[in-house]
């Protein structure tokens, strides 16, 4: 089977440190030496109260729990760790300016050069956009606009766009990042004008779902895609999270989850994400936990 890689997601980490984001630092930094691939976060820059507008069940926190901003983090654990990839799903890219998130991106660039694998979206909250001053109704543009600008910035100086949304006239934003750009991962419905818009700009797709078939049918369909847009389909990247399962009590098994990589490699995926939350109550069980998903690589 062909090789895969192994992510981490960071959600809750810092419940295990005690509510301190410095935690975040530890476990990615233990993550780095057990040889996972990927960290990876996830992004709400307010949260709103209507938690039940939330469109994939029921949305597991209230809304005035912590969400610490994801960028800072990778930034920071750009600082600590040496090889694993910094990664978000999803970033609500929207919500930052087109040239003011181009040169973040490249400036964490600089850190950890060639690591970073962003995923992107535009959320799911109203609220957030009009916290910002931005048009929930215009989302999907903001997206496409600032998307296109950032990969002028990235690799023109002066730099020069214009659309409804970003403008700009003979700019400079240096330095660039290393590759020319930074790969850009889509969480998106796999629809077919979803599937154009990433083969157009992405990089790799994240599924919304664990299940197989949808993986399967969504990956097909962005392969299509890419063939239509004169791209490889086989440089499509796919960052999927595995299927949780849990006992009568409530405790993960992971060993479950394991035995669902073959079929999530057979529906297209090219990195399977784990949570913590189902396997890990301490601290301390994150190295043996890290070491055991990092080891399924050597199974499959």
């Amino acid at each position: 089977m062909a090789k895969f890689g192994v992510a981490v997601g960071m959600f809750g980490v810092h419940h295990y440190f005690g509510g301190d984001s410095r935690g975040y630092l530890e476990a990615a930094k233990l993550a780095d030496a057990a040889g996972i691939d990927q960290v990876v976060f996830t992004d709400h820059v307010v949260m709103g109260e209507h938690t039940d507008r939330y469109p994939y069940g029921p949305f597991p926190l209230p809304p005035s729990a912590p969400w610490f901003e994801p960028l800072t983090l990778l930034a920071a654990i750009a600082a600590v760790t040496t090889r694993i990839e910094l990664a978000t799903g999803i970033l609500i890219a929207p919500l930052r300016p087109a040239a003011v998130l181009a040169k973040m991106l490249a400036t964490l660039d600089t850190l950890a050069p060639g690591r970073l694998q962003i995923g992107i979206g535009t959320g799911w909250q109203r609220e957030e956009f009009d916290a910002v001053g931005l048009d929930f109704d215009k989302a999907w543009t903001l997206l496409d606009d600032g998307v296109r600008a950032m990969k002028v910035l990235w690799r023109e100086a002066p730099a020069s766009f214009a659309s409804a949304t970003v403008n700009l006239d003979r700019v400079y934003s240096t330095p660039f990042p290393r590759d020319g750009g930074i790969p850009l991962w889509y969480g998106v419905k796999p629809t077919p004008r979803q599937a154009q818009r990433i083969a157009e700009l992405g990089a790799g797709w994240i599924p919304i779902s664990t299940d197989f078939d949808y993986v399967r049918d969504g990956v097909a369909r962005i392969r299509d895609a890419f063939v239509a847009a004169g791209r490889d389909p086989a440089t499509l990247q796919v960052r999927a999270h595995l299927p949780m399962y849990f006992d009568a009590t409530g405790k993960g098994n992971l060993e479950r989850t394991i035995a669902d990589i073959p079929a999530m490699l057979e529906a297209g995926a090219t990195v399977v994400e784990f949570e913590h939350h189902p396997y890990i109550t301490d601290p301390a069980q994150l190295p043996e936990f890290y070491a055991r998903i990092a080891a399924t690589r050597e199974l499959f």
